[in-house]
């Protein structure tokens, strides 16, 4: 099981400017297996509420409830891929992949052999023994998906994690993620800037506010899997797209 359910959950911190609140009353429940993406403008708490959810950071009010029991702390059973790779630069792309299950003493032997089937499913298979260095940044991406699945949790937490990639790269990991998920179900939770990769990867796409950071619509998207790149073009995702470009941009205030 891997149902998280956030409820009334409020964010705020101390700056030199006085008491900022990114996070107001934000309230969702997302289902097993579900993909579900985070959009809107920068500073809305986006990333906050992923790290909230991640058990890496607590909430100044509400709760977060995973599987039935509140989440207080980070568990093994949720990875985290970040925006940057974070790959230690003297450990090759396999020892890499293979961090989490050491951190864990997971059996290293069957941990080794799930991380080379992994670079090989993200297409890596004959870079197992390159340096971060040596590979690009799409590259080095596919090795953070592959450190954050490598011990098979339920949920996948993505902070932005294409932002920094070319388009024709961004697009090509995007469907490898799609094409994981669908192998490996996993409820997965996504933050994007980028509208249309938002409803191209998802279930259900969630508008937030500018700061302080509600949710302002959550719009459902109804397009047949598996996602195409020509489905972009078609009048139902316009349809999507242009909801969604209306509440974040136009209204803060619609309701979910």
């Amino acid at each position: 099981m891997s149902k998280i359910k956030i409820e009334n959950l409020y964010k705020s911190y101390n700056s030199r400017s006085g008491r900022i609140t990114a996070l107001e009353d934000v309230s969702l429940t997302v289902e097993q297996n579900e993909f579900v993406t985070l959009v809107g403008p920068s500073g809305c708490g986006k990333s906050t509420l992923l790290k909230i959810v991640g058990g890496l950071i607590r909430p100044s009010r509400g709760r977060l409830i995973y599987d039935g029991a509140p989440l207080l702390q980070p568990t093994r059973d949720v990875g985290i891929v970040f925006q940057e790779p974070v790959l230690l630069p003297w450990r090759i792309a396999l020892d890499n992949v293979l961090l989490p299950a050491e951190i864990l003493g997971l059996d290293l032997a069957g941990s080794k052999a799930r991380a080379i089937e992994l670079l090989k499913l993200v297409g890596l298979q004959g870079f197992e023994s390159s340096y971060p260095r040596e590979l690009s940044g799409g590259m080095q991406q596919r090795v953070a998906l592959s450190r954050a699945l490598v011990h098979n949790p339920s949920v996948l937490l993505m902070d932005e994690p294409f932002a920094a990639l070319d388009a024709m790269t961004r697009e090509e990991i995007g469907f490898e993620l799609l094409r994981i998920w669908d192998m490996h179900k996993k409820t997965v939770i996504f933050v994007t800037h980028n509208i249309v990769e938002a409803i191209l990867l998802a279930d259900r796409v969630v508008a937030m506010s500018p700061r302080p950071g509600r949710i302002a619509k959550i719009v459902k998207i109804d397009l047949p899997r598996p996602r195409t790149l020509g489905m972009e073009f078609t009048q139902e995702f316009k349809a999507y797209s242009d909801e969604i470009r209306s509440v974040i941009y136009h209204s803060g205030t619609v309701a979910a």
